[in-house]
């Protein structure tokens, strides 16, 4: 998003963006200002005083009903939620969203309004607009709506009140943003007559978290392996990964010690850094694992440089891609793939030079990829980290979002001459 508002301001667009007070990105997901620092200066940042009351963790706030019985009380707040917008947790930010784009209309007329979910609630918003000012929209759903990504299946049938939220919504759009290809053919399969509408927008990489090959790998000092992004997967998930770690550990001699350092927020709201996930990763110190938090944006480039080679352990299949993919190509180091063997992510990774294949969730296929990765860390040449680095280099977010901004424009501008 942030690269998304700096390109169209870069193409000679005056932009503004609509989003919440950062007290309330604490409460959700946490805030990195390194990233709100490198958001062109020429961007109006206009923050709403909204926030998730399930999140709230200050007792001396609830109120007595909600003290007295915290669980139905969340229940009846979501289906209060529901009815102004179907959306747990957000659909009562939709009079406040609507009339902020309003009012930032008449005090400066917009010509085109971007709606990017989640929130879905967002979309709200851009219909209000097109409504009462005919404002033209475009819809940026990154992992799409009408689809669970995680389980591969539908989320909701068209016939309802979601499904025809949606559907309204994508019949005015001017355009259609998603992550990969599968999701693309859902919409497109789903919506036929707007298939021409769809567009895949990859999440693609900075170009400055890349560090390029800062240091020869240590096999006498000891190899290190890598995670950073959020644990979001499940523990089951977490254990087989360390076990297969620990396999392999004591099938080579060139990971005897080894280290494998995890990186990045673990959990979200008021459970982050506190979870069964933290215990495991303690537990298993003695082969080398450690956790040190997360990592701010501006310090992403030299984690990647301390480490040797990169461990991408994902949730879902074939519908996701996760943002990290395209990091972790662009280190040049080896990657060791903790997913399904049906994922997006094994799309963009193939033709990597020092992948080690999509072996799926098994541990001992796993720890061969460890092994395999070890070896590569080792033994691969200049050449080969060149070509890795050359695998990510289209997938700069400079390059994918200023495309995609060139495209939407061009699609707005024939837009109005029909």
């Amino acid at each position: 998003m942030r690269e998304t508002a700096n390109q169209f301001t870069a193409q000679g667009w005056d932009v503004t963006v609509v989003t919440v007070e950062d007290e309330s990105w604490e409460l959700d997901s946490g805030v990195d200002h390194t990233l709100t620092e490198q958001v062109d200066p020429r961007v109006q940042v206009v923050k709403l005083p909204l926030r998730r009351d399930d999140l709230e963790t200050d007792i001396r706030r609830y109120s007595e009903e909600r003290a007295a019985a915290p669980y139905p009380w969340v229940r009846a707040l979501v289906e209060r939620q529901q009815k102004v917008f179907p959306e747990p947790s957000f659909g009562d930010w939709r009079g406040a969203l609507e009339d902020a784009v309003l009012r930032l209309h008449r005090e400066r007329p917009a010509d085109l309004l971007l709606a990017s979910c989640v929130p879905y609630v967002n979309l709200a918003a851009a219909w209000k607009l097109w409504e009462e000012a005919r404002v033209p929209y475009a819809v940026d759903f990154r992992d799409g709506w009408s689809i669970d990504v995680i389980d591969g299946c539908e989320a909701f049938t068209k016939d309802s009140e979601k499904g025809r939220w949606e559907q309204r919504i994508l019949e005015s759009a001017v355009s259609l943003w998603v992550v990969n290809d599968p999701i693309a053919e859902h919409y497109r399969a789903r919506y036929p007559e707007l298939a021409h509408r769809v567009h895949v927008v990859r999440n693609g990489y900075d170009a400055d978290s890349s560090p390029g090959r800062t240091h020869r790998p240590d096999p006498e000092a000891g190899l290190v392996f890598g995670y950073l992004g959020t644990v979001n997967f499940s523990t089951d998930h977490l254990k087989l990964v360390l076990d297969a770690w620990r396999v392999a550990r004591g099938r080579d001699p060139l990971l005897a010690n080894a280290r494998f350092e995890f990186r990045g927020h673990i959990g979200n709201g008021a459970r982050r850094g506190s979870s069964p996930h933290v215990d495991l990763i303690h537990a298993a110190e003695d082969e080398g694992v450690s956790y040190g938090g997360p990592v701010a944006k501006a310090e992403v480039a030299a984690t990647y440089a301390r480490w040797d080679a990169m461990v991408l352990i994902l949730i879902g299949g074939r519908y996701v891609t996760s943002g990290k993919v395209y990091e972790y190509m662009a280190t040049g180091l080896p990657i060791v793939s903790a997913h399904s063997i049906d994922h997006d992510a094994a799309n963009v990774l193939a033709g990597h030079p020092l992948w080690t294949g999509s072996r799926g969730i098994d541990r001992e296929a796993m720890a061969d990829a460890f092994v395999q990765a070890a070896h590569l860390a080792v033994e691969s040449t200049d050449e080969q980290h060149a070509e890795a680095m050359a695998h990510a280099d289209r997938f700069t977010r400079e390059i994918i979002m200023s495309a995609a901004v060139k495209q939407l424009v061009n699609e707005l501008q024939v837009g109005k001459t029909q």
